[in-house]
C-alpha cells in the first residue's frame, strides 16, 4: 500500500526517498493501492516492482498522469482495477485500461455527476472480459454502454448521489437497463434505485444463472412501483430456479407469488422480504399469510428469513412458522423494524423459546433476555 501521509513540502523529499526504496526493494507486487502523489512508475526498479501487477486500486486526484502513462507501459496483466475519486477524463487512467489485456472486475467511485464519457468507452472496450463491474453512481458511465460488457457476471448500481439531481440519468439508466443482454449474470445488487420492471427483464435473460439478487431503498415510501414487484417475483419464480439469495421489497398483495418462488427455487438459502407500502393496516393480522406460505412450502435449505415488521402477524403464526422450522439444521431470523412496531413481548417470548431449542441461531428480534 503506497498511500500518502500529508503534502508538507518540508516532508516531501523524505517521501520520495521512502517511496523509492519501497520501489526498488519489492519485486513482483501482485496488490497497489496507489494514493501519493509521488511518481511510483518512474523510480528505478518500477518494472521489476509492478510488471506482475494483478490488482490495483488508484486515487487518481492524488496521481500524476505521467506516472499512470509509465504504469500502463510496464503493467498489461491487471486482473481487478478500482477506480477512485475520479473527477475527469484522466489520459493517463484510459492508458492505463487500454493497456490491459485481460481485465476482469472493474469497480468505479466518481465524484462528477456527469460521468467521464471517454474512460467509459475505454471500459466498454473491455467488455468482453470484464465479468464484474461496480458502479457507485449512476451517472458513472454512459447508461448506453452498459450493453458492451456482455460477459458480466456480477452488477451492482449505487445510486449514492443526490436523487432529485440525477433523474433523467436514473431514467436513461433503466431504459439500458431493459435491453441490455446479461446471459451470464450471476449477482445482481441494486441500491437506491428504482427499476422492478427492467430488473425483471434482465432476470429473464439471464435465466438459470442468476444466483443472487439483492435490492435495497431506504425510502421506498410509495406507491408508483407497486406494480412492477409483482413483475420481478414472477421472473424470478419463473427463471431462477437456482438463486440462493434473495432481498427485494414486495407488497401483501405480492404474498401469493413468493408460494411460487418458494416451490420453484429449491436452493433458496436467504431471503429478505421488506415492505414497499407505508400503509399498515394495524387492525389486521396480514402477515399470517406470508407466515403460512413461508411454513408450507420453504425448501429445507432456506434458513436464513427476514420479514418486514409492518405485515402485522399473531402469535399463533409466529408459533407455527418456527415449528416448522425444526427440519431445518438452525436459522437466522431477522425482524426489519420501521415506525410502526408490531413485534410485542408475546412475539419475543416465542423467539426466546425457540432459541433456546436450538432451532434459532441468531436474531435481531429479541435484544434482552
Amino acid at each position: 500500500m503506497f498511500k500518502e501521509i500529508n503534502n508538507n513540502t518540508q516532508d516531501n523529499l523524505l517521501k520520495q526517498e521512502i517511496y523509492k526504496l519501497f520501489v526498488s526493494q519489492c519485486e513482483n507486487i501482485k496488490t497497489l493501492l496507489w494514493s501519493t502523489l509521488q511518481p511510483l512508475s518512474l523510480f528505478p526498479g518500477a518494472q521489476t516492482c509492478f510488471s506482475q501487477l494483478y490488482r490495483l486500486c488508484v486515487e487518481v486526484d492524488f496521481v500524476n498522469s505521467d506516472a499512470l502513462d509509465e504504469m500502463a507501459r510496464i503493467c498489461k496483466g491487471l486482473n481487478e482495477l478500482t477506480i477512485r475519486y475520479c473527477s475527469y477524463d484522466h489520459p493517463g487512467l484510459i492508458s492505463l485500461i487500454n493497456a490491459q489485456k485481460n481485465l476482469k472486475r472493474v469497480w468505479l467511485h466518481f465524484t462528477i455527476k456527469k460521468g467521464c464519457k471517454e474512460l467509459g468507452k475505454s471500459l466498454a472496450r473491455k467488455g468482453d472480459t470484464i465479468d464484474v463491474l461496480t458502479l457507485y453512481s449512476v451517472s458513472v458511465i454512459t447508461p448506453s454502454l452498459l450493453t458492451s460488457f456482455i460477459n458480466l457476471k456480477y452488477l451492482s448500481i449505487y445510486n449514492k448521489t443526490n436523487k432529485e439531481n440525477v433523474e433523467d440519468e436514473v431514467k436513461e439508466l433503466q431504459q439500458y437497463l431493459a435491453i441490455s443482454e446479461f446471459s451470464k449474470l450471476q449477482s445482481l445488487n441494486i441500491y437506491e434505485l428504482s427499476c422492478f420492471k427492467e430488473l425483471a427483464t434482465l432476470v429473464e435473460k439471464a435465466k438459470e444463472n442468476i444466483l443472487q439478487i439483492f435490492i435495497y431503498n431506504s425510502d421506498y415510501n410509495t406507491n408508483k412501483d407497486a406494480e412492477n414487484t409483482e413483475m420481478l417475483i414472477k421472473a424470478i419464480s419463473n427463471n431462477c430456479p437456482n438463486i440462493k439469495q434473495l432481498s427485494t421489497y414486495i407488497e401483501p398483495k405480492d404474498f401469493i407469488h413468493i408460494k411460487s418462488l418458494l416451490l420453484n427455487c429449491r436452493s433458496l438459502r436467504k431471503i429478505r422480504l421488506d415492505n414497499l407500502n407505508s400503509f399498515v393496516n394495524e387492525n389486521d393480522n396480514i402477515g399470517d399469510e406470508l407466515l403460512d406460505i413461508l411454513t408450507k412450502f420453504s425448501p429445507k435449505s432456506l434458513n436464513d428469513v427476514t420479514i418486514s415488521e409492518v405485515w402485522k402477524y399473531s402469535i399463533d403464526a409466529f408459533e407455527q412458522f418456527f415449528e416448522s422450522c425444526r427440519e431445518r439444521t438452525t436459522i437466522n431470523f431477522g425482524i426489519i423494524h420501521d415506525d410502526k412496531y408490531f413485534i410485542t413481548e408475546d412475539h419475543k417470548s416465542i423467539v426466546r423459546k425457540y432459541m433456546n431449542k436450538g432451532v434459532i441461531e441468531w436474531t435481531n428480534c429479541v435484544l434482552t433476555s
